[in-house]
């Protein structure tokens, strides 16, 4: 049994139940109109999440190689079971439920599982790509997992910071039927995006890819004093089109090289070639994971109608900046299908620089409110619209 002490309350896992009356940290800062609570804490870092068709929530601890499956009995917003859905899976990351099963992603390789007696706990267990089908491993080990069109897209990260990795199968999101065969290239020049979705109502995959470090070392910089790294390069939210090219490790933000490939005497070509964010985040704030609000139609906690097809967006937060940065989750607005502007929605970060969580990523639950996942304090927090204050 594990037992923490929280803002003054005593917590206490094991049996899987949530305090009834835990609140989250008051300096958490929340837009007026939302109401943050705390959900459920798992028994270790809380990466991603995906929602079941029956309202259970599959929530992904790689540092345990568990999936947790909770549930929400009563239907209060805080999750009264936890049980530890299928074990043994190291580096079990990107999540997504499909067909009855629950489809997860492993460092080098892809799984499914599934309850046939709604305990809670996985009782069938298949492969679908095995380990060593995939590149494993590397400085981005994380793996992302979506089903869209009966076929299943995987993320392959740059395995350091900025390397050419055009003759591997890195740096490229890839497309497999489901069976995990008919390997095909969806898209190149990704460095790190650990979550993709798709826009409702569309075919479109999008996701954001996180921007590349020490952007002004070649220019002199140090640690702690690089004017030109803490702003740059941006990280991106980007829309991925079959063949595209993103431009890493070459080419960042809007058609700028990084300055270690700049003399090469296709860099003009490369650049021409790029296709662009379809929108910039601040540099270096690690955003996770995005997912379209797209609430279930009478649910009981919908946000107002213009939030539809906006994206929120889970920022983890800067380690390459000489002060921090992120930390939040923001509301990406849409229009026509494109986002033109950004909101924080709940900050974790003070505004002396403290930081109060760390978000992973955000979905969508069955009654409209929006779940946060964070892994500073292994919480599963819930955003819901309570209309403006007075």
């Amino acid at each position: 049994m594990l037992r923490l002490a929280f803002a003054g309350l005593l917590v206490v896992f094991g049996g899987g139940v949530a305090p009834a009356q835990e609140v989250p940290d008051p300096r958490i800062r929340v837009r007026d109109g939302f109401e943050l609570t705390v959900a459920a804490r798992i028994d270790g870092p809380a990466r991603f999440m995906a929602v079941g068709a029956d309202g259970t929530l599959y929530v992904t601890s790689p540092a345990l190689g568990t999936i947790f499956s909770l549930k929400d009995r009563d239907g209060d917003g805080r999750y009264e079971s936890t049980r530890a859905f299928a074990t043994d899976l190291p580096t079990v990351h990107g999540i997504t439920t499909h067909d009855g099963w629950v489809w997860f992603t492993q460092s080098g390789a892809i799984g499914k599982a599934r309850d046939g007696d709604g305990d809670g706990v996985a009782d069938r267990h298949e492969t679908v790509i095995p380990e060593g089908d995939l590149p494993s491993g590397g400085g981005h080990w994380w793996r992302s997992i979506c089903i869209h069109g009966g076929r299943l897209y995987t993320s392959i990260g740059d395995p350091s910071n900025a390397s050419d990795q055009t003759g591997t199968d890195r740096e490229k999101v890839w497309s497999f039927d489901l069976a995990g065969g008919d390997k095909t290239l969806f898209v190149s020049g990704i460095r790190n995006t650990e979550k993709l979705v798709v826009r409702p109502g569309t075919d479109e995959i999008w996701g954001m890819d996180h921007g590349s470090d020490n952007f002004g070392r070649s220019l002199g910089e140090s640690r702690g004093d690089q004017p030109v790294t803490d702003l740059n390069p941006p990280d991106e939210m980007n829309h991925y089109v079959e063949g595209g090219f993103y431009g890493h490790p070459f080419i960042v933000g809007t058609g700028v090289p990084r300055y270690e490939f700049a003399k090469r005497k296709d860099i003009l070509e490369l650049a021409d070639k790029t296709t662009e964010p379809e929108w910039k985040t601040g540099a270096h704030w690690a955003p996770n994971a995005m997912c379209f609000y797209d609430p279930p139609e009478g649910a009981a906690h919908a946000f107002p109608s213009e939030f539809e097809g906006d994206a929120f967006v889970a920022f983890h937060g800067s380690w390459n900046r000489t002060q921090r940065a992120g930390y939040q989750v923001a509301r990406v607005l849409f229009d026509g299908g494109h986002p033109y502007g950004e909101l924080p929605i709940v900050r974790f970060l003070t505004e002396s620089g403290e930081v109060l969580g760390r978000p992973v990523d955000v979905v969508v639950d069955t009654d409209g409110s929006v779940l946060i996942s964070e892994d500073w304090r292994n919480t599963i927090y819930r955003l819901r619209w309570v209309g403006p204050g007075e």
